[in-house]
C-alpha cells in the first residue's frame, strides 16, 4: 500500500528571491480567497481558468489555486455555507510538472519583471545520510513554500510505494510513556527505546518556562516555546522510530505489529503525574513515523486490537495486573510489563484481518 509523506527542505533564497516568494505567497492566498467568495455568492463552484485571473502568478500556480479554492469551497458547502473562510497566513503552491531539483537547488518559476521565469532556489537538500534526497526519488507531489519565524521552508509531497520483505518474520512493538517503545521478536530478542525519565523531565522544563512567562504576560515568547516544544518531541519520535525500524533489520523482520491506539486518551489509565504527558504526547505520530521508515525498507506494518494485551499471560493466557512495571502470573511466568504487551502484540488479532501468521 501506498503512503504519502511530506519531505521539508530549508531554503536559502536571495533578498530578491525572498521578495518575489513573499509577494506571489500573499497573491496566492489573496487569489484563493477572491475565487471562494465568487463561489459562495454565486453557489456554485467556479468555471474559470488561469487566463481569466490577472494575478501576478505563473499560470500553473493559478492552476493550483483555482484547485485549492474548489476544494476550499466544497468544505464550506458541506458546512451549509454557514462561514465563508479567510485564509490569512502567505503560501505558495507549484504542482510536480513546474519544478525540478538537484543537491543543492529547487528550481521553479518565479515572477520575475512581470513574467514567469524557473529560477534555482538555493535548498538544504542533502543532509548526513542523504535521507532527504533519498526521499524524494519517490514520486514527487506539489510543492508549498511558506515563511516561518524569518525562516522559508519548501514542503514536498511524496508518494512512498514500498517493495515488501520476502517472509514472516514479526516483530510486537508496544509503545508507553515510561519506556516510549520496547520491541519483540520471533526468537525473544528485545530491545527497549527512548528515554521515558528524560521526556517527562523536558516537558516539565517546558511547563515551567510557560507559567513563568505567563505571569510576565509575555504571549509571543509562550508561542515561539511551544514551537520548540513541538520541534523536539517531533524529534525525539523520529530518533526512537529509525531505531526500531533500524532494529527490526537487523533482525530481518519482514512485518512490524502496532497497536491501534485509537481514542486512547479516553480510554487509557494513567497516574495524575503522567496525566498531562498523557494528554500532550502523540503516540498517532510515531506510528505513523514507523509505518513510513518501515515502508521504506520494504517492512510491512500491521495493527492489532489493543485489548488486554499489557493484562494477558503469554504462557498461560490467563489475566492478571501488573504490579508496577513487573508481570508475574500464577502459572509462574514473570517478566517486565511493557515486554508482555509486545509479546502480545505479535498475536493478537489485526485489525483489518490480513495478517501474516506469527
Amino acid at each position: 500500500m501506498s503512503q504519502t509523506i511530506t519531505v521539508k527542505i530549508k531554503l536559502l533564497p536571495t533578498k530578491e528571491q525572498a521578495t518575489i516568494l513573499q509577494e506571489m505567497s500573499k497573491e496566492y492566498i489573496s487569489t484563493i480567497n477572491i475565487l471562494v467568495s465568487e463561489m459562495v455568492a454565486e453557489k456554485k463552484s467556479t468555471k474559470k481558468s488561469s487566463k481569466d485571473i490577472s494575478a501576478p502568478l505563473p499560470s500553473a500556480v493559478k492552476n493550483q489555486a483555482i484547485k485549492d479554492a474548489k476544494s476550499l469551497f466544497k468544505k464550506v458547502k458541506k458546512s451549509k455555507l454557514a462561514t465563508v473562510p479567510v485564509l490569512k497566513k502567505p503560501v505558495c503552491i507549484w504542482n510536480n510538472q513546474n519544478y525540478s531539483f538537484d543537491f543543492t537547488h529547487i528550481r521553479l518559476p518565479l515572477m520575475i519583471d512581470g513574467k514567469a521565469k524557473k529560477t534555482p532556489v538555493r535548498a538544504l537538500l542533502v543532509d548526513k545520510k542523504n535521507r532527504t534526497f533519498n526521499l524524494l526519488k519517490h514520486k514527487t507531489g506539489t510543492l508549498r513554500i511558506t515563511r516561518k519565524s524569518g525562516k522559508w521552508m519548501a514542503q514536498i509531497a511524496v508518494t512512498i510505494q514500498p517493495t515488501k520483505k520476502t517472509g514472516t518474520k514479526i516483530m510486537g512493538v508496544d509503545l508507553g510513556l515510561k519506556i516510549p517503545a520496547v520491541a519483540v521478536t520471533d526468537n525473544g530478542k528485545v530491545r527497549f527505546f527512548g528515554n521515558g525519565k528524560r521526556n517527562k523531565f523536558m516537558k516539565r522544563r517546558f511547563r515551567a518556562k510557560r507559567k513563568k512567562l505567563g505571569h510576565k504576560k509575555k504571549w509571543n515568547a509562550i508561542r515561539n516555546l511551544n514551537d520548540k516544544e513541538q520541534r523536539w518531541m517531533r524529534d525525539q519520535d523520529h530518533k526512537v522510530s529509525r531505531a526500531i525500524v533500524d532494529f527490526a533489520k537487523q533482525q530481518k523482520v519482514s512485518v512490524i505489529r502496532l497497536e491501534k491506539l485509537a481514542n486512547i486518551r479516553q480510554t487509557a489509565r494513567t497516574s495524575r503525574k503522567n496525566e498531562k504527558n498523557l494528554h500532550t504526547w502523540s503516540f498517532y505520530r510515531i506510528a505513523q513515523f514507523i509505518e513510513y521508515k518501515a515502508n521504506l525498507e520494504g517492512i510491512e506494518i500491521e495493527y492489532v486490537n489493543p485489548a488486554h494485551t499489557s493484562q494477558t499471560c503469554p504462557d498461560c493466557s490467563e489475566k492478571n495486573k501488573a504490579q508496577d512495571r513487573k508481570y508475574r502470573c500464577k502459572c509462574g511466568f514473570e517478566k517486565h510489563r511493557d515486554i508482555v504487551g509486545a509479546m502480545n502484540i505479535r498475536y493478537a488479532p489485526v485489525i483489518d484481518g490480513n495478517s501474516q501468521s506469527a
